[in-house]
């Protein structure tokens, strides 16, 4: 909880923070190896990374790069060479920043597959929101809220008529269970 009035030295510094680390991360590939991100320098050592329903929850740095970085770099290793056709609205409020954008990020999906979706040489735009806490002056929680259904749709799969279709086999109503069954 935030106590207090809306101190905008220290959402300043949260922000800057987080376009810090974020100009680091895009260091990797393109400028050399993991090494040039700095993970250490701004993630706290028991970070947790909560991203979206597919991708999941990643602790730790070590975490963070296996579950999440690094099968999103493979898939789309292209990732902040198109950052000049965005737009980022950073906001915050002590020791909690922001960041949005409606794309935030343009890649093409060219590699390794992401989230069981094959390479199609095609560019996609990402939609999220992030939200990150900093505690200890490193970053110690960041939300990760990716338009997941989006991504699928500049795909040509629309989930949603896929689901609604999936369950046109459902069975409607009582459904009699034969003894021994439960």
């Amino acid at each position: 909880m935030v106590q207090g009035p809306w101190d905008a030295d220290a959402a300043g510094a949260s922000c800057d923070l987080v376009r810090e680390m974020l100009a680091h991360l895009v260091k990797h590939p393109a400028q050399g190896g993991p090494e040039v991100m700095e993970l250490g320098r701004f993630w706290h050592p028991h970070m947790m990374w909560y991203g979206p329903a597919g991708i999941g929850v990643a602790r730790g740095i070590e975490g963070f790069r296996t579950w999440h970085q690094i099968p999103f770099l493979n898939a789309m290793p292209d990732r902040g060479t198109h950052d000049d056709d965005l737009v980022f609205h950073f906001f915050g409020d002590g020791p909690y920043a922001a960041v949005t954008g409606w794309p935030n990020m343009l890649q093409t999906l060219s590699g390794d597959g992401w989230m069981g979706i094959a390479p199609t040489g095609k560019r996609i735009q990402l939609c999220s929101l992030d939200f990150w806490r900093i505690e200890e002056g490193r970053i110690r929680e960041n939300w990760v809220l990716i338009d997941l259904l989006d991504v699928y749709r500049q795909l040509g799969i629309d989930v949603l008529a896929r689901m609604r279709e999936f369950n046109k086999a459902r069975v409607r109503g009582a459904v009699d269970f034969q003894k021994g069954v439960l």
